[in-house]
């Protein structure tokens, strides 16, 4: 039970943090005050922070299916 717990934890630390990272490392900031920042406006706005977040974090996912890497010009 413990160690399904931190399973929990963990999950959901990689993955919705990881949208907080991303935007920290775009504006050059720490990560912890972006966070900081949704949590705040999530308090201040009643969930329109909340809002913001899920949508930057479909945004960037969108981004992520559109812009793939490609390894060489024979992979269009």
């Amino acid at each position: 039970m413990h160690s399904f717990i931190y399973d929990i934890r963990y999950f959901f630390e990689r993955r919705g943090f990881y949208v907080s990272s991303r935007l920290a490392d775009k504006l050059g900031m720490r990560a912890k005050s972006v966070r900081l920042f949704f949590i705040y406006a999530s308090f201040f706005t009643m969930g329109a922070g909340f809002i913001i977040y899920l949508t930057l974090a479909f945004w960037l996912k969108l981004k992520d299916l559109v812009y793939t890497k490609r390894t060489s010009v024979f992979d269009l």
